[in-house]
């Protein structure tokens, strides 16, 4: 019998990824909630294929938009899920004897790790990994925060336990898409910055870039994963070099604008 469980989706032309990620969950929960923002593909189609209660909503941001998605939940507990995730079998087995040995009684939440499929391998090492994630609550005792784009559950009372399992991620199809999402990070950091009053800061903007890559390859052996792990160490070195960068620039151009 399915539990009592909502399954929460935001979606936005994820035709590609949201059949896998409903198929891991198929026959599992009560009821699917999909909010989608103007998907131009199939992907209400493919929800509604697999029983969910589609409803639009004008895009507000990762966390207000999930927070949306939340409140249209009806069940006592929520699995939340991005559509370029699924369960892996082991995870929905251990979602399952959760509920069955009563756990659900004595807790508000679940963690479990999420592992990515980047360059035809899972990895696992690095800052990548893993990545744990607060994904089956209590609806009442949850809310997501954070940053727009950082999001993550809030729960009350933090009375939290980890399950066995991995969450799969295939967040990054391409080292391209990888690629396209600095620039997005970069801006959003920016305003965070600028909003905080920061000023830029040449030690900042060469230690935190050579921080990231040796924690990631060295102290996280990300080294342990091949190639992939050099790439992954390298890009995000570069995404942080970016990032700090996008400062300088900023104050560079306030200084031209007001001569």
């Amino acid at each position: 019998m399915p539990l009592p469980i909502s399954v929460s989706i935001v979606s936005c032309n994820e035709e590609g990824n949201l059949a896998r990620c409903l198929r891991s969950v198929e026959g599992l929960a009560r009821e699917i909630v999909v909010v989608d923002s103007g998907s131009k593909d199939g992907t209400v189609a493919v929800a509604e294929s697999f029983g969910a209660k589609v409803t639009h909503q004008a895009w507000l941001g990762y966390r207000d938009q999930k927070n949306v998605a939340l409140g249209l939940c009806e069940e006592e507990w929520v699995l939340a899920l991005d559509c370029d995730e699924e369960l892996s079998p082991e995870l929905r087995a251990n979602v399952e004897a959760f509920f069955e040995e009563g756990l659900d009684k004595r807790f508000d939440g679940a963690s479990f790790n999420r592992k990515v499929w980047f360059m035809g391998r899972w990895i696992l090492h690095g800052d990548w990994y893993p990545d744990t994630k607060l994904r089956l609550f209590r609806r009442e005792k949850a809310k997501w925060a954070g940053s727009p784009e950082h999001d993550y559950i809030e729960l009350e009372g933090n009375n939290r336990t980890w399950l066995r399992g991995d969450l799969h991620h295939f967040s990054f199809p391409s080292i391209n898409r990888y690629v396209e999402k600095i620039n997005g990070f970069a801006d959003v950091f920016l305003q965070r910055q600028v909003d905080a009053g920061k000023s830029w800061s040449l030690a900042t903007n060469v230690f935190r870039p050579w921080w990231r890559f040796f924690r990631a390859y060295v102290i996280r052996r990300g080294f342990m994963d091949g190639f992939p792990g050099l790439w992954i160490a390298v890009a995000t070195a570069f995404s942080a070099f970016v990032r700090y960068s996008r400062k300088y620039e900023d104050e560079v151009n306030e200084v031209k604008s007001e001569k």
